[in-house]
């Protein structure tokens, strides 16, 4: 049985990419391939697509990921055309081949 708060509320998308090779120029066409194909889909309401904050080294930083994506979603519905959209389709398919781990977290926003 689907929650009914799901239909309304909004879904956070956060996906932690690890590079094979974590060059800096890898991690810059990375974040710039999110933006291009991954910005600007119907229902976001946030984005943001960025390298790892190496300065910020309290204990609780975690730091094993090269580039990370965030995009809020008004609603569960909005993310679900994202993901079978042809632009996030394209950029799994031009960059795949580079990712050595990708972790996704999924969370209810309020």
């Amino acid at each position: 049985m689907a929650d009914s708060a799901s239909t309304t509320r909004p879904l956070v998308h956060n996906v932690y990419f690890n590079l094979k090779d974590g060059s800096p120029e890898n991690i810059a066409k990375l974040t710039a391939a999110c933006h291009k194909y991954l910005d600007g889909h119907d229902g976001v309401i946030y984005f943001a697509a960025g390298p790892v904050v190496e300065e910020l080294s309290r204990p609780v930083n975690q730091k094993d990921f090269h580039v990370c994506l965030c995009v809020a979603f008004k609603d569960k519905a909005a993310h679900d055309v994202y993901q079978t959209h042809p632009r996030h389709l394209e950029f799994i398919a031009e960059n795949k081949a580079t990712w050595e781990k990708v972790r996704v977290f999924d969370t209810w926003g309020n």
